[in-house]
């Protein structure tokens, strides 16, 4: 048995039928030089010859005196992780993100470990796809991302054993053994601790009663203004993908003296104020995001190790490079607070700084005035080349999760020189999200011609890239 940390056991708390707590990962392969056509059914024969599971893929969620805690399922069975699908004719692009859509909506059954693994057929001259979900009391955003890349090998020579049956040094036994497992231990590291949560903790309630100023960048909770994300929303998903050139925003950080993060952060502010323009939506206040802040490089410990940021998106400014500037003011600020902090005052202040949003989420009042607008995450990846047994990985797209209040997230994954844009909605709630990467498209083009950047013959891994998902 090991306890759940209180982070991780927020997001079994947070799960309804509405509100999937899962994250995802969406791949494209492209088939060995050769491969036959049996190359997925042998695949699929090979992986299912791997029938037992290694942490964290071997525990289910067990709540005992109301504590949730971590049990090694007894009787795993493989057939019920492991799925294989086929697309539609004509299996396009467009089919695969709906496939994907419809299948991020389902719950998870918490009887048994928290993953499923699909292998999706169907793609034209043979690629195919993995969509791999894992709950997020299991992985965050980065972690995930890792394991991922860690399953995969570096040469098309080399065959790993599948994602499940390999073992992770960060879910290792001696891991797992340094860590306090039972109550009266945590309860005496979290005591040993306290001299980080405590300040953390007092600083983040001390933004929420900082009165924020409108000629300021900084952004503070309560500034957000309403939009017709902040609503209620269905459990249904839609999906829509695109990959840009990591070079081609890296000359945008170039030529503005900002970083590729903010430079994304402006790209999707850009395309956010093109979107609600267009339904006639646009605030006069500029949207807030909350961006996670990996503390990946501060510890070796499983489960999640995220703090935050709230940026300003300066979506009421009409100039772009106004807009990206303010976005590095905003995140500069932040990132300046965050820094001179360790990494437990790190995770209680970005805790506490948003710890009103649950009252009012349950009370309805998160629509009117919400915590902030949209979560922004980008997940650094691998830039080196990755292959499955022979087959090299194309593209690579999160897929993360839109909750109460909160319709729309975008995360942004690194594979290679590509960056892949994933935008998961609810969708009931958030109408023509497809359009989204018309808007992205828009919102590069501008930073470009303002910048005065010659704009590169456009980068495609396939022709099929172009992602709508209907």
């Amino acid at each position: 048995m090991q306890l759940l940390s209180p982070v991780d056991s927020a997001f079994l708390w947070m799960e309804t039928r509405n509100q999937p707590m899962h994250v995802a990962g969406l791949n494209i392969y492209s088939p060995p030089s050769g491969a036959g056509p049996h190359f997925i059914s042998e695949l699929l024969a090979d992986w299912g010859r791997c029938l037992s599971a290694q942490p964290p893929f071997n525990l289910r969620p067990v709540l005992r005196l109301g504590l949730w805690q971590w049990e090694e399922d007894k009787e795993f069975e493989l057939d019920y992780h492991l799925r294989h699908l086929a697309l539609p004719q004509p299996g396009r692009i467009r089919e695969l993100l709906a496939m994907v859509s419809r299948l991020h909506g389902n719950l998870m059954d918490r009887n048994r470990p928290l993953w499923e693994a699909y292998v999706i057929e169907g793609l034209p001259a043979g690629r195919f796809a993995t969509y791999i979900k894992i709950h997020h009391a299991l992985v965050d955003g980065v972690s995930g991302a890792r394991l991922m890349a860690q399953s995969l090998s570096r040469s098309a020579e080399e065959s790993k054993p599948p994602l499940w049956a390999q073992k992770f040094k960060q879910y290792t036994g001696a891991a797992r053994a340094a860590a306090p497992t039972g109550l009266i231990s945590q309860l005496a590291s979290a005591a040993r601790a306290g001299r980080e949560i405590l300040p953390g903790i007092g600083s983040g309630l001390l933004d929420m009663l900082r009165v924020g100023q409108a000629d300021k960048a900084s952004a503070l909770p309560f500034q957000a203004p309403a939009t017709p994300f902040n609503v209620e929303i269905s459990g249904s998903r839609r999906f829509a993908a695109q990959s840009y050139s990591l070079t081609r925003l890296k000359r945008i950080g170039d030529a503005s003296g900002a970083t590729v993060n903010d430079v994304t952060l402006a790209i999707c502010a850009g395309a956010l104020r093109k979107y609600l323009e267009v339904q006639k939506a646009l605030p006069k206040k500029p949207l807030i995001a909350m961006v996670p802040v990996s503390l990946r490089g501060e510890t070796d410990a499983g489960g999640n190790q995220v703090s935050l940021l709230l940026a300003n998106l300066a979506t009421n400014l009409r100039d772009p490079l106004k807009r990206l500037a303010r976005i590095v003011q905003s995140t500069t600020d932040a990132k300046n607070r965050l820094s001179s902090m360790p990494r437990l005052q790190k995770l209680a202040h970005g805790i506490a700084s948003i710890s009103t949003m649950g009252p009012a989420m349950l009370i309805g009042s998160a629509r009117q005035h919400p915590t902030f607008n949209v979560i922004i995450s980008n997940v650094p990846g691998p830039r080196e080349t990755l292959y499955l047994n022979g087959a090299r990985l194309e593209e690579v797209y999160p897929v993360s999760i839109p909750t109460q209040y909160l319709a729309l997230n975008i995360t942004i994954s690194g594979y290679g020189d590509n960056l892949g844009f994933g935008y998961i909605a609810c969708r009931r709630s958030v109408p023509a999200l497809q359009r989204m990467l018309d808007y992205t498209d828009e919102a590069i083009a501008e930073l470009e011609q303002a910048l005065k950047i010659h704009k590169p013959a456009r980068k495609r891994i396939a022709p099929k890239t172009r992602s709508k998902a209907g």
